[in-house]
């Protein structure tokens, strides 16, 4: 019985030699994925529940207005500046040993956190936990392109870990807001605890080791000048966001630009950079990452326009703002479990373009939401178009880091993940400057009489500020002002949606046309491009 398993094992593995396609992933796998899964999830979830615990720790440690924001600001800054430094370091360390590290400082840095007893306190723990989240979400992904080298089992196990992504933060409100109800705001940063401690336990036994045995030292020069290329632009893009165009936060992404081109030319000079730029002549990577970056743009701009709409506009609390919100994150995951499936027989150009389409279908029912539409046309319309963003999310994902060589997965995901925290933050400066510009030009001549002078400039600045000056002034007046402003807000949302159904229309296209060579997944892979053959050779320690 034993010879017989054997026979069939050696004759799996000649078959998959013969057709070149990659041996088929087992338990082990299976089981070390959910492993992954356990630190994306709380990652995720870790980016949206301290909104809601904001006014209770001001209230306990009472921040300055600059000390608030950079409590709140400060972990995703740090997770994109050393996105691209943790992949690179985790190539040349192991993956494994760089995500136990990263468990291990995040724990700590939870723990610190909670108990903070000061806002200085909580502005650096809060720095190191996102110093310690860049070293998890790459080493994960780059981890499961190693573990499952099957294309249809690496699409499933993608779509999982984009699954967890998505449900930390679509549970990240509704967990943030019960454990708000029952304990004091140190409890959200607790919830990292027992997920780290369980992966360090589980982690070495459940997860293999990769690392690249020829990527050389660590260039602390290139470390140095990534931060001062991302930090910037990134700071740039929110501060654009909040106060519109001002020259500190221009002046800022300038430099950040100029960096850049410095940076890059380091990488070009170095036998051993830091960002490998030859991973951007494989067609399929540089593709998917432009579509993903498009996409990210109007999920986050909207994403945004969402929450407030349904606070300021439907005059929901935050806790059920978020409970509505969680539809079209489900939409979300229902897509992303779907797409690997059906791109078993559908090539993956065509998937994205007909979901982006139908994403900007939903984003043209948007454009039909006013003050009188109620909640139901909104979340229809965000399922939708949540709905048809998932495919270019899983799929995108998923040839980032299989059209690259397995020795640099750790870098491929590094930049995959980049680009999503820009294309987030994009979104929201550019599709929240837009909105904020059509806004402002309604309420230019819109401010009923009555209102105070010295008023109607906060007025005129946003929904929230009109909403604070509304709850001064006499009823009738106030009515008279809050259907004023809600209106000029909704006709700007209405204009952000249908610039984000142009930008689906356009990216849908650019899919189906530049991703058409790449075959289903339950064919054999795509051939390397040309230009790439040098980076071809070796993967595993």
């Amino acid at each position: 019985m034993n010879n017989s398993g054997n026979n069939q094992s050696n004759t799996e593995k000649n078959s998959a030699i013969a057709t070149d396609v990659p041996l088929r992933a087992g338990k082990r796998e299976w089981i070390g994925l959910a492993v992954l899964a356990l630190p994306t999830l709380l990652l995720s979830l870790d980016l949206s529940v301290l909104f809601l615990a904001a006014p209770h720790l001001a209230a306990d440690l009472q921040p300055t207005a600059a000390q608030l924001l950079w409590i709140m600001d400060i972990y995703g800054f740090m997770i994109a500046g050393f996105l691209i430094t943790m992949g690179t370091l985790g190539d040349r360390i192991g993956r494994r040993k760089l995500l136990l590290i990263g468990a291990g400082v995040f724990s700590i840095a939870s723990v610190a956190a909670a108990y903070s007893i000061n806002p200085e306190m909580l502005i650096v723990t809060r720095a190191l936990l996102g110093i310690a989240g860049a070293t998890l979400m790459p080493s994960t992904l780059a981890l499961i392109s190693n573990m499952f080298r099957n294309p249809q089992q690496r699409a499933v196990a993608v779509s999982v870990w984009m699954t967890c992504f998505l449900s930390g933060v679509a549970i990240g409100p509704v967990v943030g807001g019960v454990l708000l109800e029952y304990f004091w705001w140190g409890s959200v940063f607790l919830l990292g605890v027992p997920v780290m401690l369980l992966l360090l336990v589980t982690g070495p036994i459940l997860l293999p080791e990769y690392r690249d045995p020829k990527a050389g030292r660590l260039d602390l020069a290139s470390v140095a000048l990534s931060l001062v290329a991302i930090l910037p632009i990134i700071y740039g893009i929110k501060e654009l966001a909040k106060d519109g165009l001002e020259i500190l936060p221009v002046l800022s992404m300038v430099a950040g630009l100029v960096f850049s081109v410095l940076f890059g030319l380091r990488q070009r000079r170095l036998t051993n950079p830091l960002l490998d730029l030859r991973l951007f002549a494989y067609r399929s990577f540089s593709i998917a990452l432009g579509t993903m970056l498009f996409v990210l743009i109007t999920v986050g701009g909207n994403t945004m326009f969402f929450a407030q709409y349904l606070q300021m506009v439907e005059g929901l609390s935050s806790w059920l703002a978020g409970l509505w919100m969680v539809p079209s994150a489900a939409a979300m995951i229902i897509g992303s479990l779907l797409s690997p499936l059906i791109a078993r027989r559908i090539p993956p150009g065509y998937i994205v373009g007909l979901g982006l389409m139908i994403s900007a279908g939903g984003f043209l029912l948007l454009t039909q939401v006013d003050q009188t539409s109620g909640v139901s046309l909104l979340i229809i319309g965000f399922v939708i178009a949540f709905f048809g963003v998932s495919p270019t999310m899983v799929l995108g994902t998923d040839l980032v880091i299989g059209s690259v060589p397995p020795k640099k997965a750790g870098s491929a995901s590094a930049i995959s993940q980049t680009c999503m925290e820009f294309g987030m933050a994009l979104g929201i400066a550019v599709l929240g400057s837009v909105g904020t510009a059509v806004y402002r030009n309604q309420m230019s001549d819109s401010i009923p009489t009555g209102v105070p002078v010295e008023a109607a400039e906060a007025i005129r600045d946003n929904l929230g500020s009109a909403i604070a000056v509304a709850e001064q002034l006499p009823s009738g007046l106030s009515m008279e002002l809050l259907e004023t402003a809600r209106e000029a807000f909704t006709i700007g949302f209405n204009t952000s949606v249908s610039i984000s159904a142009v930008i689906g229309i356009v990216a849908a296209l650019f899919a189906v046309v530049l991703l058409r060579h790449v075959r289903p997944s339950g064919e054999a892979h795509i051939e390397p491009d040309k230009h790439s053959s040098s980076l071809a050779e070796g993967e595993r320690s």
